[in-house]
């Protein structure tokens, strides 16, 4: 992977940027687009250098909490991608246009009565919902930014991607000057990004609407060129001052950072990065792999299901059989892993990470690859990938109870789908992780706060929550509430990332 020299951070952004192109239903290469539009913006505005390294930093990672609401986006649009493409290209400062969207987005391939009741709930809710929506995209982006240690200017920026400099926007209408310039640079580039050099009188047009005005008159300026320009290395380049670089630590956080980030688009998926990740780490070491490699193997574990970004919760969500060419789409997940990262230093990374899903007879997706072509590092990451998804319950089926996964993963080893060496390490890993004491809870967290905090990670209503644990769903609000101060976030999906990071998804 090329770990001798430094990765830099501009190329690990970038390859989440990919990924939530894919889950914004945007072109490929639209959050890289965007970050040198932002710059070259700055640029031609005068912005200082501090300003346009955060530009271009909120540009690439504008998208970042759209993980964060994909459950509810696909129950109240029947998909959670195809409505963010169609409402990037509404002017949300016009309310007809606003209107239009919910008709024909609401409840969409639904039968009637159910998209009726949807679209009456949306039209109720009216500006509560985005408001709402919109903070938790920007909690969670800022969250992610922390992590990758990008300084209180990008955070603060990506609290401002929704807001308009006419104050119509989310979630606060913040107005005018009052908005961050990189977020300013942002609302410029990002549309711009998105209509294209064909398009640019659309941007123009919303100038003193949705965008500072000065900067507006400038987006032509700004887009001449770039369509022929190779994206990814203008990217690269176009990062402003010292460029941030990512030593093996800095690395291994920012590939959990990824993996619960993934894990955020749907509650049946919360924490299942890191444990795969676990599982393979140990095993790795098991099977008595050199330091590098077995880091290697964590980290293609944490990153492995990147792609999921790229396929809707209508799929991944579905309680019954799929069909055809949802099965199709399901496939892909693994090549879009591995294209995320294919431009980078991380290739091998994103090479390794992509073969979660083969199997040894050739029997596997997404390329089917020979026995030959699976290293051992991949097979540790797909047996262990197989062991965790069988605990783990899905919308289809119920989690198979330790013992019986074992089975499940040994039957494979013998029938020349997984390999039997590897299946025994990751086992004898399973085994002991389960035997591992119970640790002390953060924060002053109590169990019982835990224990509510692990059914509302889940996607779980207060009311359920109070059904479940025999409590009034006043009681649980409380609970949760004191959840939320004592961990520091304000929504929901926050306090979801909350869990997985401290480890407290497992009972």
């Amino acid at each position: 992977m090329g770990e001798s020299a430094p990765i830099r951070l501009a190329e690990l952004v970038g390859a989440l940027a990919l990924a939530t192109d894919l889950a914004s239903g945007q072109p490929l290469e639209h959050g890289l687009r965007t970050a040198v539009l932002a710059v070259r913006l700055g640029e031609l505005a005068g912005a200082s250098e501090e300003d346009r390294a955060d530009a271009f930093y909120v540009g690439l990672l504008h998208s970042a909490g759209c993980t964060s609401d994909a459950h509810e986006l696909a129950m109240v649009y029947g998909d959670d991608i195809a409505p963010r493409a169609a409402f990037s290209r509404v002017d949300a400062g016009r309310p007809a246009e606003v209107l239009r969207f919910l008709l024909d987005q609401v409840g969409a391939g639904a039968p009637v009565l159910r998209r009726g009741a949807l679209l009456a709930a949306a039209l109720a809710e009216g500006p509560r919902r985005p408001r709402r929506t919109l903070a938790v995209h920007c909690e969670v982006a800022q969250r992610f930014a922390d992590r990758l240690g990008l300084g209180a200017g990008v955070r603060r920026a990506l609290g401002y991607v929704f807001e308009r400099w006419d104050g119509k926007g989310f979630p606060a209408g913040a107005a005018g000057d009052s908005i961050p310039l990189p977020a300013r640079l942002l609302h410029v580039a990002r549309d711009g990004s998105i209509f294209g050099a064909d398009g640019i009188g659309t941007v123009t047009s919303r100038a003193g609407g949705a965008y500072d005005p000065g900067l507006a008159r400038l987006a032509p300026q700004a887009l001449s060129g770039l369509d022929e320009l190779p994206v990814w290395q203008a990217c690269l380049d176009a990062e402003p001052g010292q460029h941030r670089e990512l030593d093996a630590e800095s690395l291994d956080g920012a590939c959990e950072a990824l993996a619960d980030l993934v894990d955020l688009k749907s509650p049946w998926w919360l924490g299942h990065s890191r444990a795969v990740a676990d599982l393979a780490e140990a095993a790795a070491w098991r099977l008595r792999l050199p330091a590098g490699e077995v880091a290697q193997v964590r980290r293609a574990a944490l990153v492995h299901d990147l792609g999921r970004a790229g396929v809707s919760n209508a799929i991944w969500e579905r309680p019954g059989p799929l069909r055809l060419g949802e099965w199709e789409q399901v496939r892909l997940h693994p090549h879009f892993t591995e294209r995320a990262f294919a431009s980078s230093r991380l290739a091998r990374l994103g090479e390794l990470a992509a073969m979660h899903h083969e199997r040894l007879d050739g029997s596997g997706y997404h390329r089917r690859l020979p026995e030959s072509a699976q290293p051992e590092t991949a097979r540790i990451v797909a047996a262990a990938d197989a062991y965790q998804a069988m605990t783990e319950e899905r919308p289809y089926r119920r989690a198979l109870d330790p013992a019986r996964a074992a089975d499940e993963l040994r039957a494979d080893a013998r029938a020349g789908r997984l390999d039997s060496d590897v299946v025994e390490c990751v086992l004898a890993a399973a085994g002991h992780r389960a035997d591992a004491p119970a640790r002390r809870l953060p924060d002053d967290l109590t169990e019982r706060e835990v224990e509510i905090l692990r059914l509302a990670a889940r996607g779980n209503t207060n009311r359920v929550i109070a059904e479940l644990l025999h409590l009034s769903p006043k009681t649980v609000g409380h609970h949760l509430e004191s959840v939320y101060r004592k961990a520091g976030v304000s929504s929901r999906a926050a306090a979801a990332l909350y869990a997985v990071e401290k480890g407290l998804l497992a009972a």
